[in-house]
């Protein structure tokens, strides 16, 4: 039987890396990511906004996660901006839009829609176990 308390710990450190690994490359190609958030298929004006919004939440979310006391905080916002990428991906897999726009950055970029999308609901999936686990207190161990 597997241990809840490392699937937790395990769920925590890949989050911290994905956002941190995400929001760090967002602002190394600030420009590209810029760009890229013009190609989406919503309206030009969101992209200041969004191009600030993202990745400092990105960061928030990894602030959250790294201190015991914010981590089910930095949980519940890792499943929050997960299950919007993620069915931001599902409308795209559906051709709701009217063209397919740019991928996104970093590791996400070598995948196509599919795979980004099954890489993102994975995230959300083990995001949820992990809340559900933490909200039991039965299941909360020391540090947890």
């Amino acid at each position: 039987m597997w241990n809840r308390k490392l699937f937790f710990e395990i769920t925590v450190a890949l989050l911290i890396i994905l956002f941190l690994h995400t929001a760090i490359s967002k602002f190394l190609d600030f420009k590209g990511f810029v760009y890229e958030l013009n190609n989406q298929p919503f309206p030009n004006s969101f992209t200041p906004f969004l191009a600030c919004f993202i990745p400092i939440m990105e960061l928030i979310i990894v602030g959250c996660l790294l201190f015991e006391r914010t981590r089910f905080l930095g949980l519940y916002g890792s499943l929050i901006l997960m299950s919007a990428f993620t069915i931001y991906t599902c409308l795209v897999l559906l051709e709701v839009f009217d063209y397919v726009p740019c991928s996104c950055g970093g590791v996400v970029s070598y995948l196509n829609w599919t795979q980004h999308f099954f890489f993102n609901l994975f995230f959300v999936v083990i995001t949820s176990i992990a809340i559900v686990f933490n909200k039991d207190k039965s299941l909360r161990l020391e540090g947890v």
